[in-house]
C-alpha cells in the first residue's frame, strides 16, 4: 500500500486542491513512522551489550555492600571491644605467643602486621586503638575509602599477630575486610553518602561544593607512612600488598586532580568506569566466596559419621566450653527428633544453598533458614562473632526491596525515637525539629535523581563519589 506524502494533494480532481509545497491547515491522522529495529535481550548484541553497559555505568548492589560493611565492621568492632580486657595476653606483650616466636612465623608465611614492626606496648596500644576507631569510622560511613584500608590494615595485623587465636569467623573477617578495599560500600546508609546529598543539593542550587579538607589531609599523612613502611619492608612478603596499598593511594591524587579540574570530563567517567568494574567484581567474588564456604562445609558434613546418623549436635551441646546456657542445651539435646532434624536440616541447607541461586524465592527461603541457623549457634554453642560474621556474608543475597524496606523502618523508627527527646520539636521546620516530616527513608536519596529506569542513581560526591576514594 502506498501513503501519500502528507505534503502532496490530497484529491487530485480538486479544483482547491493546495499546491504540492504549501502545508495543509488541518492534516489527518498520519500513520505512525516506522521505528527502528531493537535488538531484544536474548538476540545477538542485546544482551551483552546491556549487561556491559550495566556493570560499567553503576555500582550494583548497594544496600548489599552497605550491609557487608556495617555487618563486618560491627562484628569485629564488638569483638575487640569485648576483648580489651585481655588484649595483652592475646595479642599483646604478654601473649603465650610470644613476639619472638610470631616474628619467625610471619617471617615463614610472608604474612602483613604492623605489631611486628617492634614489641612496644605503646607501639600495640596505638595499633588496637587504630584498628577500633577504623572500625568505627567504617561502621558508620566516614571517609570510607580510607577507613576500608586502615580497617584491613588493622585485622590483617591482629590476626596475623596470633594466628592461633582464630576460629572460622575469624577466617571470613580476614577475607571480607581485604575485599572491602575494593568495593563501593558507601553510596547508602552512610555518612558519605549524606555528605554527597549535601554537595548534590548545592550544586542544583547553583552553588559551588563544600571545600574537603578532611580528605587532602588523611592523603598526605598516610602517603609518608605507605613511603616508609615500603622502605623498611614493612609490608610483608607478598607482592599484592604493597600493589595494593600503592594503587589506592596514586588513585586518591588522580580522583582529586580530575574532581578539581575535570569534573564532567571524559578523565572522570573513566575513572568511573574503572571503579564500577572493580566494585562488581569484588561483588562476584564475594557471592563466590559464600557458596563455597557453605558447599565445603555441607560436603565434608556428609562425609562424617557424625552427620550421616543424625546425632553430630548432640555431641557441642554437652560440652562445657560450647553450653553457655546449659539449661537450654541440656532442653534440646533430651529430644533425639529435634537433634536429628537440625542436624540433616544443617547439612542439606548448606549443600542446597549454592544450587538455590537461579530460583529467588528458594534462595530466600534457604537464606532465612541459614541465618537463623547462626543465630542458633550464637545463642546455643556461645559463638556470637563467628555467627555475626556469617549473616554479615549471607547479607549479600539479601532482596534489595526487603531492605529498603529495612532502611525506611529503621529511619522512622529512629525519628520517632530522637523526636521523644527532650528539647526537640515535632512541628517541622520550628528550632529543635529532627527533620522533615516527610523526608527521604536514608541521606543519600535527598539528591538523588532518576536514572530512566524506575530507579535511582545516586548523586556523584565532588571527592569520589560515596567516599569511594581516599580523600573522600
Amino acid at each position: 500500500m502506498t501513503i501519500p506524502s502528507p505534503a502532496g494533494p490530497q484529491n487530485e480532481g480538486s479544483k482547491n486542491a493546495a499546491p504540492q509545497n504549501a502545508a495543509p491547515h488541518n492534516e489527518g491522522p498520519r500513520p505512525a513512522a516506522p521505528r527502528p529495529a531493537v535488538p531484544r535481550s536474548g538476540g545477538p548484541g542485546g544482551g551483552p551489550a546491556h549487561a556491559l553497559q550495566r556493570v560499567t555505568a553503576s555500582a550494583l548492589g548497594p544496600y548489599q555492600s552497605a550491609v557487608v560493611r556495617i555487618g563486618f565492621a560491627a562484628t569485629y568492632l564488638f569483638f575487640l571491644l569485648r576483648e580489651l580486657p585481655n588484649r595483652h595476653e592475646l595479642y599483646g606483650p604478654d601473649s603465650p605467643w610470644h613476639w619472638d616466636l610470631a616474628r619467625q612465623l610471619t617471617n615463614g608465611n610472608e604474612a602483613f602486621s604492623v605489631l611486628m614492626w617492634t614489641d612496644s606496648t605503646v607501639w600495640f596500644e596505638a595499633v588496637y586503638a587504630l584498628t577500633l576507631l577504623s572500625a568505627a569510622a567504617l561502621l558508620l560511613g566516614w571517609r570510607t575509602r580510607t577507613m576500608s584500608v586502615l580497617f584491613m590494615v588493622g585485622v590483617l595485623s591482629v590476626q596475623n599477630r596470633s594466628i592461633f587465636m582464630g576460629d572460622g569467623g575469624d577466617n571470613v573477617v580476614h577475607l571480607m575486610a581485604i575485599y572491602l578495599v575494593l568495593t563501593r560500600c558507601a553510596q547508602v546508609w552512610s555518612l558519605d553518602a549524606r555528605r554527597a546529598a549535601r554537595d548534590a543539593q548545592r550544586a542544583a542550587a547553583g552553588l559551588p561544593p563544600l571545600r574537603d579538607i578532611v580528605g587532602p589531609a588523611l592523603w598526605v599523612l598516610l602517603g609518608p607512612v605507605l613511603v616508609a613502611a615500603t622502605l623498611m619492608g614493612g609490608l610483608g612478603g607478598t607482592w599484592w600488598l604493597p600493589a595494593l596499598l600503592w594503587t589506592i593511594w596514586l588513585s586518591a591524587a588522580a580522583w582529586w586532580a580530575v574532581n578539581r579540574y575535570l569534573p564532567h570530563g571524559e578523565p572522570r567517567t573513566l575513572l568511573d568506569v574503572l571503579a564500577n568494574l572493580t566494585h562488581n567484581a569484588t561483588l562476584a567474588v564475594i557471592m563466590a566466596e559464600v557458596c563455597l564456604i557453605y558447599a565445603t562445609a555441607g560436603w565434608y558434613k556428609i562425609q562424617g559419621s557424625r552427620w550421616q546418623d543424625g546425632t553430630a549436635l548432640y555431641y557441642p551441646l554437652n560440652l562445657d566450653y560450647f553450653t553457655p546456657w546449659p539449661a537450654l542445651s541440656d532442653i534440646l539435646g533430651a529430644s533425639g527428633l529435634m537433634v536429628m532434624v537440625l542436624t540433616y536440616g544443617t547439612v542439606i541447607v548448606q549443600v542446597a544453598f549454592p544450587f538455590t541461586l537461579f530460583n529467588r524465592r528458594v534462595k530466600n527461603v534457604l537464606l532465612v533458614a541459614m541465618i537463623c541457623e547462626h543465630a542458633g549457634i550464637a545463642l546455643l554453642l556461645g559463638l556470637p562473632f563467628f555467627s555475626m560474621a556469617m549473616i554479615a556474608a549471607d547479607a549479600v543475597f539479601l532482596p534489595t526491596a526487603f531492605l529498603v524496606w529495612l532502611g525506611a523502618r529503621a529511619t522512622i523508627g529512629g525519628r520517632r525515637l530522637l523526636s521523644g527527646l527532650p528539647g526537640r520539636s515535632r512541628t517541622p521546620g520550628k528550632p529543635g525539629a529532627s527533620g522533615p516530616a516527610h523526608g527521604p527513608a536514608h541521606p543519600s536519596e535527598a539528591g538523588s535523581v532518576k536514572d530512566g529506569r524506575g530507579g535511582t542513581e545516586e548523586p556523584r560526591l565532588q571527592g569520589g563519589g560515596g567516599g569511594h576514594t581516599l580523600v573522600g
